[in-house]
């Protein structure tokens, strides 16, 4: 049997500071659902915050109670110890890429004052995790987001984001994650101008295509504004939160159906192109439209 102590002495170590950690595979990618936990197109309203499963769902599996954490540790004896990032541990991580000029990007930040010294991890692939206290106020991850990121290299770990903790050891390089020892574990405070550098444009205001056609009908006096309001919820929902708001949007839209107050095609490519919008999956999509439209008694 794996001898897991070298990750589950970490682990309770992160824990017992307030940082939720969860195990990913040893390819650092999450583990796949167990096969009694609903998957998202089976069941796009399953909770995944309050799901028990030790190992399912990602960085939702993360917690701070020690019990859970070592028995996760133990589920995944060879796997990646990994924090969520965001609100959950009031941590932001900037992720310094050196392969794609990421050392460069961060010198010039720094000579911009938008990253001050702080505790920072020396990752197994030759990158640097700079650790940073949540602001408070959501900061979204940046990583393939065009126009979201701090420059070439540089990727922001907030919240609905995760990064691999010391002492994993990379699966490419065999080279361990571990913390610079200039100054131990001290996160600093993001300065304003980080905190406002790395949040998104302003989202451009929703409204359904002129092609959708609605009707006042079934009580709903004003069904464009209803439309659009389901739509606008979807499209600014925070990052971790986009797939069940598109389906309760779903199911509030299925209702304007049922009233007749909007034909079913309509109904569904306004809420596709939301779900888009909100840089859904399209088969994450077809989940919340179909489980939304299903609960409410309709076929999709």
């Amino acid at each position: 049997m794996p001898d897991t102590s070298r990750l589950v002495i970490p682990a309770l170590t992160y824990a017992g500071r307030g940082w939720p950690v969860f195990m990913l595979a040893r390819s650092k990618r999450p583990i796949a659902n167990c096969p009694d936990c609903p998957k998202a197109e089976e069941d796009p309203a399953h909770n995944r915050e309050a799901c028990d499963c030790l190992t399912c769902h990602g960085f939702y599996a993360a917690t701070t109670n020690p019990s859970r954490v070592a028995a996760i540790v133990n589920a995944v004896p060879t796997g990646q110890l990994a924090l969520r990032t965001g609100a959950a541990s009031a941590t932001v991580v900037v992720d310094v890429d050196p392969r794609h000029g990421g050392h460069h990007t961060m010198n010039e930040l720094i000579r911009r004052g938008l990253l001050p010294p702080t505790a920072y991890v020396i990752t197994g692939s030759g990158g640097l995790h700079l650790y940073y206290r949540h602001p408070g106020t959501p900061v979204p991850c940046s990583q393939g987001k065009p126009g979201q990121g701090l420059g070439p290299g540089i990727d922001v770990k907030g919240d609905g984001g995760y990064v691999v903790l010391p002492p994993s050891v990379h699966p490419r390089t065999g080279r361990p994650y571990r913390w610079a020892p200039r100054n131990g574990c001290q996160v600093e405070e993001m300065p304003p101008a980080l905190v406002t550098a790395c949040q998104p444009a302003a989202p451009a205001p929703v409204t359904p295509h002129t092609t959708t056609s609605t009707r006042p009908a079934g009580g709903i006096s004003f069904p464009d504004r209803l439309l659009a309001a389901h739509l606008h919820a979807v499209t600014t929902a925070p990052e971790g939160a986009r797939r069940t708001t598109l389906y309760g949007a779903a199911r509030g839209v299925a209702r304007m159906v049922k009233a007749d107050a909007i034909s079913r095609d309509d109904a569904i490519a306004a809420l596709t192109d939301a779900g888009r919008q909100a840089e859904q999956t399209d088969r994450d999509i077809r989940a919340a439209i179909r489980g939304g439209f299903r609960d409410e008694g309709l076929a999709a």
